[in-house]
């Protein structure tokens, strides 16, 4: 088959979980034997489509930048990118168009572009920005400890009004959800995430969740030892944290929680792997405040042999996101690492980490609830084996990139 995939970003632009799915998607089907292409767009200045060919996939680059403040709309369409989208489809005549996130730069505009060039045409959706205009927090009371396995996803439009309010778009959803209907096929990578868009009037999507190779995730005990050597590891019960970081993907609750766990076990160390941004320093700056500078580590950005270096050092992988977090990636990495989880109860972590057998699920607000599982994994080491070791096996079996292409290839065909 040929096949396009349409995603805003793709690495090394981006690092985001669903900018690499898309991206691990593209090397996959192109070793599989198909003709894959990928349109994507980048804010360095391009005079023309820049293209290139990276490991047999054929990728267009087009230049978008434009004011936050305009996503609204130019979601919906924008002019920067859709007459070279419409010239490069019309060119490549593919069989198959999976958007990816194309919310921001490509448009959704693309997705009747693309039949328009005779293509079956599908959408992934990795979050909730085609209902919402950014991180789902609405169905969350910080005061409510529970750790439910079912929510209240509904947003209404005058919430999202007075939240967004000169960004709010009327017509955005409707016109998304036009959009949506008119496709061959819609992707939710969590069961979560389909129940949010059909609680915010988004059609019923099929479940597809993503998958990982997990034997590229192993790493040597000398780089190991090299990378525990550079951030001072050695001795220390390391939890690890990483991601874009800011305060919804739980970096205040992972300090408070940090600052009950090292009374228990001095040595823990927090081992945070992301942008050192202003947030970052917050973080930083508090927790010397709080006494426990010491048992934080940065390691800035990590791809590659860094980041899997940086799973194998640790002990235990934690996930405290506070919004609503589709289908965390670090869950099928750390599982791919045979590393035990602990994970927010917001979104889709539970359909990946079996509470009890590979992890923990809990109520990222219950800081006193995540010390104690976190604390539990750090000192019986023979549960944090057998957990890391069952997540190892489920991501085998359930996760596998090799599933995923598989399920993509049966849809596209059918």
């Amino acid at each position: 088959m040929k096949i396009c995939i349409l995603t805003d970003r793709i690495p090394p632009e981006s690092g985001g979980g669903a900018e690499r799915v898309a991206w691990e998607e593209a090397l996959a089907l192109a070793k599989r034997g198909h003709t894959v292409s990928l349109i994507t767009t980048t804010e360095r200045p391009l005079k023309e489509v820049e293209e290139k060919t990276i490991e047999g996939v054929r990728i267009f680059y087009i230049h978008s930048s434009y004011p936050e403040r305009l996503r609204a709309w130019r979601s919906l369409y924008n002019p920067s990118t859709v007459g070279r989208v419409k010239r490069i489809l019309q060119e490549l005549r593919p069989d198959v168009v999976h958007s990816h996130q194309i919310h921001y730069h490509l448009s959704y505009h693309t997705l009747r572009l693309a039949k328009k060039a005779g293509a079956k045409v599908f959408l992934t959706a990795h979050d909730v920005m085609s209902f919402h205009y950014g991180k789902l927090v609405e169905f969350i009371d910080p005061k409510n400890l529970e750790c439910k396995k079912e929510w209240n996803y509904r947003v209404a439009p005058v919430q999202q009004m007075r939240r967004f309010k000169r960004w709010y778009n009327p017509f955005r959803n409707g016109i998304i959800r036009r959009y949506i209907k008119n496709l061959d096929g819609f992707f939710a990578v969590s069961d979560a995430l389909r129940e949010a868009l059909v609680q915010n009037g988004m059609p019923n999507a099929t479940v597809l969740h993503n998958g990982i190779d997990a034997a590229e995730w192993s790493a040597s005990v000398e780089a190991v030892q090299t990378f525990q050597e550079k951030f001072k590891l050695e001795g220390r019960h390391v939890i690890f944290f990483g991601g874009r970081l800011n305060r919804l993907k739980g970096g205040t609750v992972m300090l408070e929680c940090l600052r009950e766990v090292v009374k228990k076990v001095p040595s823990a160390l927090l081992l945070v792997a992301g942008t050192r941004d202003a947030y970052l320093e917050l973080l930083i700056k508090q927790a010397h405040q709080w006494g426990i500078g010491q048992n934080i580590a940065c390691t800035g950005w990590l791809e590659g042999s860094d980041l899997r270096a940086a799973y194998h050092a640790a002990e235990v992988v934690v996930v405290p996101s506070i919004c609503f977090d589709s289908f965390p990636t670090m869950n099928l990495e750390a599982m791919a690492c045979a590393k035990p989880m602990v994970a927010t109860c917001f979104g889709g972590s539970r359909e990946a980490v079996e509470d009890g057998i590979t992890g923990y699920i809990v109520n990222p607000f219950d800081t006193h609830t995540m010390s104690e599982k976190i604390i539990e994994l750090l000192q019986d080491s023979d549960k944090n084996k057998r957990f890391g070791q069952a997540g190892h096996e489920r991501v085998i079996k359930e996760f596998s990139l090799s599933k995923q292409m598989t399920n993509y290839e049966r849809i596209f065909k059918s």
